[in-house]
């Protein structure tokens, strides 16, 4: 991206004043290097949410952004619905609520490398993974109803995983106001199967151990200690999600028509908060939040079973569960006045600062764990929400390294086999099911995640806590 093209409020944020039909800035949480990797279509993506009815603050854009559908991945933006506030499917994304969590085990490395092969492979085969992958669950009709309705509350009441898990996920594990009618026979058929299942891209189970400690207070309130090994889970909600948003883009394009909206990119489409298709969407995704809330809890229930076989005495306790792609109704401050809004973050993490009363009692005083995952084979990093955040992004950060070529480069440019090798040799052991999925996720295919969270960190929308090293990577 050209520099030129940008004012420098600090070292780490860049705006694009108004101009034309643009309602609102442009603000770019990034240093100079990484704002010169960013491709233009960004801000130019960026400048076009700004046009949006009903949109309040700016249009943030986060350090690991890249160019995306409609909204750049890593794009943030809040829309108040008594301004005429729109809802749009392309800046929450097709895989609607994918996310992360971390689980710790109290064990050390020394107890886990040993048998880090055997692990990888009882991992690999426990958790289906890759392109259609299905698992052993099949839902009913009515089993589909409740799950949607209840989320990863549904998935526990199953006996996947503990009661205590809820506190550790956002909205204790069930989004409310899902309404699963909306949801498609369609989009329904394609998840019956998937439930516990990874799926393919960049989505991953990683075994890894926590390698650097920055922030040694906060690190023992999430129970995080040098040396440690822990587990990241990260997928969303597969068939069901990418159908929703694929129905929901074609109804917001006719949606968009009718209430007069001037669309900058027919892949802005989108609809009035208050309209029927509005509302229908809303009712839709929330119920693929449930949907990949009960997926990650199904997957957290088989990593227990499978680490209980190699280690009895590991309970693999939750830390935290985070969505990224995903449009929430929260109080935000904006001009000193709190209000009701619907903030889309597409590629971004929520990202609440000290005290909010939607964190964990837990570590409500030090904030909001932030996961962000690195590319395959590269570090991952544990930050915690500021108190800066909230007037700074709308309480947002980043949500991982964000890719730096495409995946048709990634596969002209390295072999998979070449990838797992090499891997190899650094000491992180991969199982996929599809090289060319590995050669599509190289590590080099996707930006340096440790210049991008040290960007987050400087900006003061996230605070380093601690960084994770692979060991182990099933990849989709």
């Amino acid at each position: 991206m050209d520099t030129k093209k940008l004012e420098q409020v600090t070292e780490t944020l860049w705006k694009i004043p108004p101009s034309g039909k643009m309602r609102v800035p442009v603000l770019i949480f990034a240093d100079e290097a990484l704002i010169r990797e960013m491709d233009d279509k960004v801000a130019e993506q960026a400048s076009n949410v700004a046009t949006l009815p009903g949109i309040v603050g700016a249009c943030y854009v986060m350090p690991d952004a890249h160019w995306g559908y409609g909204f750049p991945i890593g794009g943030v933006a809040a829309f108040d619905p008594k301004k005429g506030g729109v809802v749009s499917a392309g800046g929450v994304g097709f895989d609607i609520s994918c996310g992360v969590r971390t689980l710790h085990t109290g064990l050390k490395r020394e107890e886990v490398e040993p048998v880090a092969k055997e692990l990888a492979d009882a991992l690999y085969a426990a958790v289906p993974v890759g392109v259609g992958s299905r698992g052993q669950i099949s839902l009913s009709d009515k089993e589909m109803e409740a799950m949607l309705q209840g989320g990863a509350e549904w998935a526990v009441a199953q006996g996947y995983g503990r009661q205590e898990d809820l506190e550790r996920i956002e909205e204790r594990g069930r989004m409310r106001g899902a309404v699963p009618g909306e949801v498609s026979q369609h989009a329904r058929e394609r998840q019956r199967r998937e439930m516990g299942t990874l799926g393919s891209g960049n989505h991953y189970l990683e075994v890894q151990v926590v390698d650097e400690i920055y922030d040694q207070k906060v690190a023992e309130v999430f129970g995080l200690r040098q040396g440690e090994i822990v587990v990241t889970i990260h997928c969303g909600s597969r068939g069901l999600g990418h159908q929703i948003g694929t129905e929901y883009l074609k109804k917001m394009q006719q949606a968009a028509k009718e209430y007069g909206i001037e669309l900058p990119d027919r892949e802005l489409a989108c609809a009035p908060l208050d309209s029927p298709v509005g509302r229908s969407y809303l009712g839709a995704m929330r119920a693929a939040i449930n949907c990949a809330l009960a997926n990650r809890q199904i997957i957290t229930h088989l990593v227990r079973q499978v680490f209980s076989e190699f280690f009895p005495q590991a309970r693999l306790d939750l830390i935290y569960d985070v969505s990224h792609n995903t449009c929430k109704e929260e109080t935000h401050e904006i001009a000193g006045q709190k209000r009701n809004l619907f903030v889309h973050r597409k590629g971004a993490t929520r990202a609440f600062g000290p005290g909010h009363p939607e964190i964990p009692e837990a570590f409500r005083e030090i904030g909001q764990p932030v996961i962000i995952g690195g590319s395959m084979g590269t570090a991952s990093y544990i930050l915690v929400g500021t108190e800066e955040g909230e007037a700074l992004s709308l309480s947002s950060a980043c949500h991982g390294a964000g890719r730096a070529m495409s995946r048709k480069q990634a596969t002209k440019t390295w072999k998979g086999r070449e990838v797992v090798e090499e891997l190899a040799r650094q000491g992180v052991i991969v199982r996929s099911p599809s090289m060319r999925g590995v050669a599509e996720e190289a590590p080099q295919a996707y930006k340096d995640v440790d210049k991008v969270v040290r960007a987050a960190d400087q900006a003061k929308i996230a605070k380093l806590v601690a960084r994770l090293g692979p060991i182990v990577c099933v990849k989709g």
